[in-house]
């Protein structure tokens, strides 16, 4: 396919390699991405992808991130773990967007769900744990306040991702978006609505280290 010409070079160039943005991709589209990964032997990841895209090729299907992950060798490791910490169950396709794409970059991590504000005791009881991890990515929806307040308990690099959960005011993201981008907690930076991949690369890009 003359449409294709994929970017195998990035690895080299930034330290992180291409991911596959697979919205509005065919199905005939990523199978040809597919075979050239596969003929150069590297690990491919496509996000924004659904079931009947990717069937039929080898891999792992998400359902949850609506990601496909094929790890033909292991990513090599980045120090420090990410957090990523989000409000509620309603955050977690996005949450889990970046996680996938954290271990596709070779980041360790830990998931920290349901923390929203309303119950603020439960975002508490994991301060520990929290302490121990290089950079945290926070999601959440609605007034978008979770941020903020982990802006305000913890030292370390925070991105917030502002999720599509709401409605009203609050549908489509903006909301927490605005809120966001308007926290009062310094050094809080904010990534596009519902964007679990690109805050997971931000992440990795804090973690960089040259050789």
């Amino acid at each position: 396919m003359n449409d294709i010409d994929l970017d195998f070079s990035r690895l080299e160039r930034i330290g992180m390699p291409e991911i596959v943005y697979g919205q509005h991709k065919s199905v005939e589209q990523l199978r040809a991405i597919a075979e050239r990964y596969a003929e150069r032997g590297a690990n491919l990841l496509v996000t924004r992808c659904t079931a009947e895209q990717v069937a039929g090729l080898e891999g792992t299907y998400d359902a949850v991130s609506r990601t496909f992950m094929h790890l033909r060798q292991e990513p090599p490791r980045v120090l420090g773990e990410v957090a990523v910490v989000y409000a509620g169950t309603s955050d977690a396709p996005t949450a889990r967007e970046a996680l996938v794409t954290l271990r596709y970059l070779g980041c360790a991590t830990q998931e920290f769900g349901d923390c929203g504000v309303a119950g603020l005791h439960r975002l508490l009881s994991h301060r520990e744990r929290l302490s121990r991890c290089r950079v945290l990515i926070c999601c959440a929806g609605f007034e978008g306040a979770l941020p903020s307040v982990l802006g305000g308990l913890m030292p370390q690099p925070i991105i917030a991702v502002p999720t599509s959960v709401g409605y009203g005011v609050a549908e489509g993201g903006r909301a927490a978006l605005h809120a966001m981008l308007a926290s009062c907690a310094s050094g809080v930076v904010v990534v596009n609505i519902d964007n679990g991949c690109g805050a997971a690369m931000a992440a990795r890009r804090m973690l960089y280290s040259p050789l």
